[in-house]
């Protein structure tokens, strides 16, 4: 069968030709740089072919930039916030600090608060019980978190811890009816027993008499008493006084000031000893019994 390749010149002479013409080109290129504007055209002409070859590795690699750019701002965002949170704990202790007669406290040789641990700590759920003020939060015994241990968020105390898990724990807080926790006014430093209601912006005082010096709008203060909740740190401020005569006490009622409702970060504190940490259940003041 005649082919196209067994007519013209024989194969070993359409070799030689091939080989001198490239050397020709070459020459030609190298010495006289006859081809450049030629170079330039297909330079252009193949542009746009090389954009999309590489429009996919582009692509990948904007879209890992961008990740990775938001996972440095989650990161940075939750260190912040953990931050901001351990700076409004220690402006709580400074501004009570500040109240208080350095000089009376060196006379009666009173303890000076020592320094507290702090854990920050989130909330995983809230107890859909209507009767019970109860929330979990995502650090346990493995965190070092403890039987009756201190909770608050960046405006006051928020409860105590009733239950540890390996991994999460349980904390009743101060509006719970089976709670109550001793406070102090900043005012004048007057000690009361403030009793959960059952209601997230509500605490009750205790047996107070009709002659003790209690107005709306005094500040309290945890009081130190019962060694559960450490000296000092923001609980409730008075937000109504009634005193009926034809009762044996007055009635007197408080809003917690943390944000019981809206609870996201926590702190738990701890003393700075490991040595001290309680190691019993939570001891709550005794409950009277229910009022009418």
């Amino acid at each position: 069968m005649d082919t196209i390749f067994s007519r013209g010149p024989s194969l070993n002479l359409r070799l030689t030709m091939a080989l001198a013409m490239s050397v020709i080109l070459i020459f030609a290129d190298h010495k006289l740089d006859a081809f450049q504007s030629s170079r330039v055209y297909m330079n252009s002409l193949m542009s746009p072919l090389q954009y999309l070859a590489n429009l996919p590795s582009l692509m990948l690699n904007a879209s890992a930039q961008r990740l990775t750019s938001h996972e440095d701002l989650v990161a940075e965002n939750r260190r912040l916030t953990n931050q901001v949170l351990l700076m409004r704990e220690r402006l709580q202790r400074f501004e009570l600090l500040q109240s208080e007669n350095v000089t009376l406290r060196k006379l009666l040789d009173a303890p000076v608060n020592t320094a507290m641990k702090k854990t920050v700590a989130e909330l995983m759920a809230v107890d859909n019980n209507p009767f019970s003020q109860q929330i979990v939060i995502n650090k346990g015994a493995i965190d070092g978190v403890y039987l009756s241990q201190t909770v608050l968020d960046e405006r006051g105390i928020v409860g105590q811890v009733m239950e540890v898990g390996t991994t999460n724990s349980r904390v009743v807080l101060i509006t719970d009816v089976t709670h109550a926790i001793p406070v102090r006014s900043a005012r004048n430093d007057i000690r009361f027993i403030a009793s959960g209601t059952g209601s997230l912006d509500e605490l009750l005082l205790e047996h107070v008499p009709h002659s003790v010096d209690v107005e709306v709008g005094d500040m309290l203060v945890s009081s130190g008493l019962g060694d559960i909740f450490p000296e000092g740190y923001p609980v409730a401020q008075v937000t109504q006084v009634v005193r009926d005569e034809s009762r044996p006490f007055a009635s007197v009622t408080a809003t917690p000031l943390a944000k019981l409702d809206r609870l996201k970060y926590l702190l738990l504190l701890s003393p700075s000893s490991p040595q001290t940490l309680p190691s019993s259940e939570p001891v709550l003041p005794p409950q009277e019994p229910q009022r009418d």
